[in-house]
């Protein structure tokens, strides 16, 4: 495997080319930023159509699970959805927030920045903003959330203790996290390990579950949950570009197995929230009998 940071550029360059693509040639293709059966992007995607808030040309299929369906997202929550594409996850829990709450996505790639900017502002959406950063140095101040997102996104990530230290360091105490993203249960072929394209396509960069869910747990999160566990499949036609006959039916009938899960867990304190429910101009306005209004 690479280095960190040319991992970093590997998937910063295909993820730029996925959100430069006009949206028909993305519909048309299984695999994203490619044609389809050589690359594996979209194998794992799960579908948006029936959620409220789902805006069709923030959907680039790049995620692996639903996390905004199980974060508990309340009206006046400010959210935090880390890798946010074209905006996908943030539309929808903007939906949730309401128009007292807050949602921030934060993304590496200036593309996608300006691509969820641009379905933003086109649907006059205030209450949403878009910061270029890493996630695992976010360009958050402590104790901002209430709850953050993420759709596989920390397998591309080298580090990810420090996305999930970052992770603690960003919620409010009280706060919490629902996140889909990648793992593995037993070794994957050292072929798959070993190459970037499979890193950028989220297969590479995952690690066992239950180190993934150790992480989590010696951070300090506390009533750490699976919500959603769905096996994952690689097709012939890719594991072919690897693997000869006999390695595919050893990796098909081996203990290794590939899941999306998408994991809640809390950081530990009080949330309570003093939502204050007034329009700005009411509140604007001076008391009643003033003469002022």
């Amino acid at each position: 495997m690479e280095t960190s940071e040319k991992m970093k550029q590997i998937v910063r360059k295909k993820y730029s080319e996925i959100a430069l693509q006009d949206k028909e040639t993305n519909s048309t293709s299984c695999c994203g930023a490619t044609p389809c059966g050589d690359k594996v992007y979209n194998i794992m995607t799960d579908d948006y159509t029936e959620i409220a808030g789902y805006i069709p040309d923030a959907d680039l299929g790049l995620g692996c699970g639903l996390p905004t369906q199980f974060a508990k997202i309340e009206p006046g929550d400010t959210v935090i959805d880390l890798g946010s594409g074209a905006g996908n996850d943030c539309f929808v829990a903007r939906h949730e927030v309401g128009a007292f709450g807050k949602v921030i996505g934060i993304d590496f790639t200036d593309a996608m920045i300006q691509l969820a900017r641009t379905n933003a502002e086109n649907r006059g959406f205030n209450n949403v903003e878009f910061r270029t950063g890493d996630i695992d140095n976010m360009p958050v101040s402590p104790n901002t959330a209430d709850v953050i997102v993420s759709n596989c996104v920390l397998n591309l990530v080298p580090d990810k203790s420090a996305v999930i230290s970052e992770i603690m360091r960003v919620l409010k105490p009280g706060g919490h996290f629902s996140i889909s993203d990648i793992v593995l249960v037993g070794h994957l072929p050292e072929a798959l390990q070993k190459d970037a394209e499979m890193y950028a396509g989220c297969i590479s960069g995952a690690i066992q579950k239950q180190d993934y869910l150790g992480m989590i747990e010696a951070a300090g999160f506390q009533n750490i949950q699976i919500q959603k566990e769905k096996a994952i499949f690689i097709p012939e036609s890719i594991l072919s570009s690897y693997l000869d006959n006999e390695g595919i039916q050893d990796f098909k009938n081996g203990n290794t197995g590939i899941f999306s899960v998408t994991v809640y867990a809390e950081k530990s304190g009080d949330n309570s929230k003093n939502i204050n429910t007034e329009s700005p101009e009411v509140k604007a306005c001076c008391p009643p009998n003033a003469g002022c209004c």
